[in-house]
């Protein structure tokens, strides 16, 4: 039994499609993220994009800016497909670094992406998105966990 020769083609076309989509590098997406929340002249305004956990050494890529007005416009170029989080905070005193009280509750105005809550230990799945190409566009408001001092 022979198949008609379209159908052989087709057949043909496929496999080569499939072999040349394994060959091809991922491609690269953009992240924007508008940080908005922004407590006037409180220090500059940082944020990382962070894969696999919240944790420092996950939250590599980073970026910041002074905190001009009330919200901040953050693009990430390049970024390949593939699931993240975003964290940012507004460092209040310009340490680099995100004070907390004794007991570990943030003391400058911080948020994440997605569902992240401010009621508990911020969980990178509730946090979490997934990066497609041509890319994303998310917002991140920031709010403080305790009142001002």
């Amino acid at each position: 039994m022979t198949r008609p020769a379209g159908r052989r083609n087709g057949l043909a076309g496929f496999v080569l499609a499939v072999c040349l989509s394994a060959t091809l590098p991922a491609a690269a997406a953009s992240v924007q993220v508008e940080i908005d929340g922004i407590e006037p002249g409180g220090g500059p305004v940082r944020i990382a994009l962070c894969q696999g956990s919240l944790s420092e050494a996950a939250c590599a890529r980073g970026d910041e800016a002074p905190a001009s007005g009330d919200r901040i416009l953050f693009t990430f170029r390049g970024v390949p497909a593939g699931t993240y989080a975003v964290a940012a905070f507004q460092d209040a005193n310009s340490n680099g670094r995100l004070d907390r009280t004794g007991l570990g509750l943030p003391l400058e105005p911080y948020g994440f992406s997605g569902s992240a809550g401010r009621r508990a230990r911020p969980d990178f799945a509730e946090a979490a998105f997934v990066l497609r190409e041509p890319g994303a566009a998310l917002r991140v408001r920031l709010a403080r966990a305790l009142p001002r001092r």
